[in-house]
């Protein structure tokens, strides 16, 4: 897929301009690796509930995360846009020296 200047600018600002773009960036690889709920992240994350829930709502209202289901049981994946550009996600990261 060719570069999505849009995605990365929104990757950017979400990781890297404001409070907790370390957390988002480790919720995102989780969320890579395999579909979960909050309440798995927030276990396998070690973090609490309610932080999972805030990061979550960044991140879906960034268009970054899809939700399938509904309330405590929803799944939650990435959005297929930052699927074909996970590599922006990597690079950005690593600029970011966050380890994901």
């Amino acid at each position: 897929m060719a570069d999505d200047p849009e995605l990365r600018r929104v990757l950017w600002y979400v990781l890297g301009g404001s409070r907790g773009g370390e957390n988002r960036a480790r919720i995102l690889a989780e969320l890579k690796r395999r579909p979960l709920n909050m309440n798995q992240l927030a276990e396998k994350l070690s973090l609490d509930y309610r932080t999972i829930t805030h990061h979550m709502g960044v991140l879906s209202s960034n268009s970054l995360v899809v939700a399938h289901g509904e309330k405590y049981g929803a799944m939650y994946f990435l959005a297929p846009r930052l699927e074909a550009g996970f590599g922006a996600f990597e690079e950005i990261c690593s600029s970011l020296h966050y380890a994901t």
